[in-house]
């Protein structure tokens, strides 16, 4: 079985002291492929780096995080942009609204969040959406783009109701360790819409799944997380890595054969 994590930042400094170690685990439980997004502009030379160093398992996104977009959002987005046009990138993130820790900075948010959807649809790239207590107001700023957004809700936490209006964009829901958390509402969610619309996630070194809750997160724990979306799906774990990664293919390797035979 081969997998892909679509979102994992492991290229921070938490995996300093056994990057290689960690990355050669990926291989080991089957994960082929993974998805870096960008944070900001300090993140991007580690980046850079770990995909210079794993050419073959990462690939790279670009964009600005709404925890790091301020009053001098427009400078910032003007620099991130001129590195959509140095590189190869297969994704626009990771960009949205983030209304948990600041909501000061809304208006420079949803400004930033508008622009740079603008420039997935120019570069003809997906999203990764980060939607942290703003599904609704997300939804809504992508919705206003009429269908030309294409693309994944990273760490998806609305409703069965805002599930189903990502679904019916032709969009994505990025699905990880939260899953396996005892009080998670997730399984209802998917049990409502099944794998067809679904991708797997780590956001390492973030949100570990059980059991490695409250340890680093790595992107080795993929078919945990996989295992567990099989359980509530009633489906193989064979069934789960096909259709997970056939929806990640469709969404960064659109013109790639399928990775997960």
């Amino acid at each position: 079985m081969n997998w892909i994590d679509t979102h994992s930042h492991i290229y921070l400094p938490d995996f300093d002291t056994d990057r290689k170690e960690s990355m050669q685990r990926c291989l080991d439980s089957g994960v082929v492929k993974i998805l870096l997004p960008n944070i900001d502009l300090t993140s991007i030379d580690a980046m850079h780096q770990l995909k210079l160093n794993f050419a073959d398992q990462v690939d790279m996104m670009m964009g600005i995080h709404p925890c790091s977009v301020d009053s001098n959002y427009v400078d910032l987005l003007d620099r991130i942009e001129k590195f959509l046009h140095k590189d190869q990138y297969y994704g626009i993130g990771e960009i949205g609204l983030d209304l948990y820790w600041d909501k000061s900075t809304q208006r420079y948010q949803e400004d930033a969040f508008r622009t740079q959807l603008s420039w997935s649809i120019a570069l003809d790239l997906p999203v990764s959406i980060h939607s942290r207590e703003a599904t609704e107001e997300s939804l809504q700023i992508v919705e206003a783009f009429g269908g030309r957004i294409k693309g994944v809700f990273h760490c998806f936490s609305g409703s069965v109701e805002q599930a189903r209006r990502v679904a019916d964009m032709g969009m994505y829901l990025g699905i990880g360790g939260v899953m396996t958390y005892k009080k998670s509402e997730l399984p209802a969610i998917v049990e409502n819409l099944g794998a067809s619309c679904i991708v797997l996630e780590t956001d390492a070194p973030y949100l570990s799944p059980v059991p490695h809750r409250g340890r680093r997160n790595e992107s080795s724990y993929i078919p945990v997380i996989g295992e567990r979306l099989a359980e509530v799906l009633s489906l193989g774990i064979e069934q789960i890595a096909y259709v997970t990664t056939e929806n990640a293919r469709k969404i960064y390797y659109p013109n790639a054969k399928l990775l997960s035979m």
